[in-house]
């Protein structure tokens, strides 16, 4: 509750309403379906909006929460190719994606291959899937940390390259741009088209009119009911 008056008020679109009486100012608020919120009390006389507050925190909420993932630090990610190097190319792509969401939000991936059983015999197959990390994602990533061996697995980390993920952006914002124009451009000419059928069918229509009229004579229709037509 606002104890101090007179107030100087500003409207819900930041208009100077001036110095007003508090009782007034919040009369004025409840008229519009708002609330009269004190934003800065230290000077006088204090400042106060007229604003939808319940609106206010949820932005003001909304803004911190943006603030605080925008300042968030890096993390170490880990993606594990399973138990074994037998894994689906399906799920090694979906992996792949996941680490591409990772590196993207500025975080750094260690990628684990585990062998099971005679399969250390075999170290090629699982330093290959790994390899297909690396390829897959050269567009936006550096190795960090080559294969190292730690018991039965294998990983590597990868960082990302900022320059790259730049680079990538600019390019998927480019091609966004360019498909929404392109969209834009389809609409305009399927627009067109439909005006051009409307004011063909509309000239067709005017012709059509007087046309019938003159099929139509007076003096032949009482001819041939004369007659008996």
């Amino acid at each position: 509750m606002i104890r101090i008056s007179p107030i100087r008020v500003i409207g819900p679109d930041n208009q100077q309403i001036g110095i007003l009486d508090t009782a007034d100012a919040q009369r004025m608020a409840t008229e519009q379906g708002l609330d009269l919120v004190e934003i800065q009390p230290d000077v006088r006389p204090p400042i106060c909006k007229i604003m939808d507050y319940g609106k206010y925190r949820y932005e003001l909420s909304q803004k911190e929460r943006k603030n605080r993932a925008a300042t968030k630090q890096p993390e170490l990610k880990e993606i594990r190719l399973g138990r074994s190097v037998k894994i689906d190319p399906h799920d090694v792509q979906i992996r792949i994606d996941q680490a591409r969401r990772f590196l993207l939000d500025g975080h750094k991936v260690q990628i684990t291959q585990r062998f099971r059983g005679r399969e250390m015999q075999h170290r090629d197959l699982g330093l290959e899937n790994l390899r297909e990390f690396v390829d897959a994602l050269s567009d936006i990533a550096k190795v960090e940390v080559d294969p190292r061996w730690v018991q039965r697995q294998a990983s590597l980390i990868l960082a990302p390259d900022r320059t790259r993920i730049e680079g990538v952006k600019r390019k998927e914002a480019a091609e966004e741009k360019a498909k929404a124009e392109a969209e834009q451009a389809e609409k305009e000419r399927l627009q067109a088209i439909a005006e051009e059928k409307r004011e063909a069918s509309d000239k067709r229509d005017k012709k059509k009119g007087p046309a019938d009229e003159r099929q139509v004579n007076p003096v032949d229709a009482e001819l041939d009911e004369l007659l008996g037509g």
